[in-house]
């Protein structure tokens, strides 16, 4: 692909340097549409980000759009706080018998704004308030929000730094397989817990990702997330799983807890929950929970109406059928893996480890800065993919769920080259 150079100049000029993005993919994106991606100058790219996750049924998806722009044109409410309206109630009603009902899961849902980090700030707040304590507990290379709150219990140390004060009231223990097998799962923490001599404070709850996105793609096995529920059951400590990137069916299953067939107290969804790429997240709590005060958490745009449209018409689209969704990601995740054990084989003394579940997967390289260039490579040749961990030394794969199984078998092959044009 020959790439002429876009005029940059007022990004450059006019926008702050915390972009980030855009400097791994400097070109200008017009449009786009289920998978792939085209610059000003009509140059495609594959896409094997989905905006973070938030496209996990693609680039403006026909059925979702349709049910958006018949909304709007029928001068359907767009900002609404949290007033009742008939966007509010379908989406209500469809969640409610596509997802919660099918799993049997009792949750109360409450709209917290717009954005994943708006979630877990309300997940923190209300475990402290049922529990009166004001210790959380999460987890080695976690990642939940850049808000204070949620900062706190985030353990990537730049993204701390940026907070500029002391981040308190979090303490981090270690995430599945931190010690190589070494060492016996929740060891330290229990002991933490039932000595009175540890100095930690009593947790009110422990936060997890089931797949830790932004710290790796490090993937908690089933009966990890067993052991540490049981543990808080025990422990009086409430179970939040920060499902914001590795739920809405990324994983397989609509929740990513499913697998390990726990039922989290509370559970945090952003994203992908709207379908379409508009601001939306969830708190899902159970109703004994429910212990808030009118009022008591709010926020101006925790009512965006067309993202209830689009919602409503991905939970209809693909998950009222029930597995089909579910199936074919699995299916799809498969084929990435096949794939990622060919790179591997043929690139043995580079590869450190490949691992994932459903669709988001992870290449790490001994070599911690081949990643980055594997994804500037992959750019060149028109794959859009990024990095992810501590210290950027993952090659991420999170196309969306939609993609095709040639469109699959494409970003792949080209993948393989870059790793191959890369050492």
């Amino acid at each position: 692909m020959t790439i002429t150079q876009p005029d940059l100049s007022v990004f450059e000029t006019l926008e702050s340097e915390v972009r980030s993005y855009c400097r791994g993919w400097p070109t200008v994106f017009d449009r786009a549409h289920g998978s792939r991606m085209y610059d000003e100058d009509g140059h495609e790219y594959l896409d094997f980000f989905a905006g973070a996750g938030s496209l996990n049924y693609g680039h403006n998806n026909p059925v979702l759009k349709r049910a958006l722009i018949h909304y709007l044109e029928r001068d359907g409410v767009t900002h609404g706080l949290d007033m009742s309206t008939t966007a509010k109630r379908a989406f209500l009603e469809s969640f409610q018998n596509y997802i919660l009902r099918p799993r049997d899961l009792p949750y109360k849902v409450m709209f917290p704004g717009p954005t994943g980090t708006n979630a877990v700030e309300s997940a923190l707040k209300l475990a402290r308030k049922v529990k009166g304590r004001e210790a959380i507990v999460s987890f080695t290379n976690a990642f939940h929000g850049m808000s204070l709150g949620s900062l706190a219990v985030t353990g990537n140390a730049f993204k701390r730094a940026g907070a500029g004060i002391p981040l308190v009231h979090g303490t981090p223990m270690p995430f599945d397989n931190y010690f190589d097998g070494k060492v016996e799962d929740f060891l330290w923490f229990e002991r933490l817990l039932e000595d009175q001599g540890s100095g930690l404070n009593k947790p009110a709850a422990v936060i997890v990702e089931t797949v830790q996105g932004e710290g790796g793609i490090n993937v908690a096995r089933p009966e990890w997330l067993r052991a540490l529920a049981e543990l808080c059951e025990r422990q009086d400590m409430l179970l939040i799983v920060d499902d914001i990137q590795m739920g809405c069916g990324r994983t397989g299953a609509f929740f990513s807890f499913e697998e390990a067939g726990i039922t989290p107290d509370i559970v945090t969804v952003s994203k992908s929950i709207s379908g379409y790429g508009l601001p939306m997240a969830l708190t899902l709590f159970k109703p004994e929970l429910d212990v808030w005060e009118p009022g008591e958490h709010n926020g101006t745009f925790r009512g965006n109406n067309p993202a209830f449209v689009t919602a409503t018409a991905a939970l209809e689209a693909y998950w009222a059928d029930g597995s089909a969704m579910e199936k074919q990601t699995r299916s799809r995740g498969e084929q990435v893996e096949r794939a990622l054990i060919a790179i591997t084989e043929e690139n043995l003394a580079d590869v450190k480890e490949y691992r994932g579940r459903g669709l988001v997967w992870g290449l790490e390289f001994h070599d911690k800065e081949r990643a980055s260039r594997i994804a500037a490579r992959a750019f060149e040749l028109g794959l859009l993919i990024e990095t992810s961990g501590p210290e950027s030394e993952v090659v991420k794969l999170l196309p969306s769920l939609t993609i095709t199984a040639d469109e699959l078998d494409e970003g792949l092959t080209v993948l393989a080259r870059a790793v191959r044009e890369t050492a």
